[in-house]
């Protein structure tokens, strides 16, 4: 059994979960070029100087909050995988629609970042975050298992490249259009995530009869 952390480490931590979760929050709501590090400190009640000692810049602040929304997804996912070795009728369908389905409900919730633009500064500085780049190959890996299964069984389509599905699961965590509906003010959040989730899955076309 392992030494309990010491206080100066529990608050550390407790520094480090406030500035990530701020910083998650900005990310959601502003993006990552317009969030700065002064509103980052004031949304988690800190000094700045304090900020700056446990995240050295503003790309270690936003590799901090992408590392958690995966450390979350990883954690949903690990217990989708659970509930189907318990339950046989569970297909690898029902859990990818559900991690595309949670992964929207985060948005919603305003405790997803947006993805950052594939050129962007901040997508250099996490293909050389090992901790995001572990934590997203992991990812990649168990939904990709589950999509190669479902396109052998025939519940996804096997002429689309695997990675095309992968990619199009990911878009939906950071999809301009939930927030344009939420936006609107007209709909549900179930609806929301019942719409998206069904023209993603099933596409636009009526079916007849």
């Amino acid at each position: 059994m392992g030494a309990r952390p010491s206080i100066r480490d529990q608050l550390q931590r407790v520094r480090q979960d406030a500035i990530v979760a701020a910083v998650n929050r900005l990310l959601a709501t502003k993006g990552y070029d317009a969030m700065t590090v002064d509103e980052v400190a004031a949304d988690a009640g800190l000094a700045k100087a304090s900020l700056y000692k446990l995240f050295p810049s503003k790309e270690d602040l936003a590799g901090a909050a992408m590392v958690g929304v995966l450390d979350r997804a990883l954690a949903f996912v690990d217990e989708l995988r659970a509930r189907a070795e318990a339950d046989p009728a569970v297909t690898p369908v029902d859990q990818l629609k559900a991690v595309t389905r949670w992964a929207m409900q985060t948005q919603l919730q305003g405790e997803m970042p947006s993805l950052p633009a594939h050129n962007s500064n901040l997508s250099a500085s996490l293909q050389s975050n090992d901790d995001y780049m572990d934590r997203l190959l992991a990812l990649s890996n168990r939904l990709s298992i589950w999509i190669t299964e479902a396109q052998t069984s025939g519940q996804l389509s096997a002429a689309l490249p695997p990675e095309l599905v992968l990619y199009t699961l990911f878009a939906r965590a950071c999809d301009p259009v939930v927030a344009l509906l939420k936006d609107s003010g007209q709909y549900t959040p179930e609806q929301i995530l019942d719409w998206v989730s069904s023209t993603t899955f099933d596409g636009l076309a009526g079916r007849a009869g």
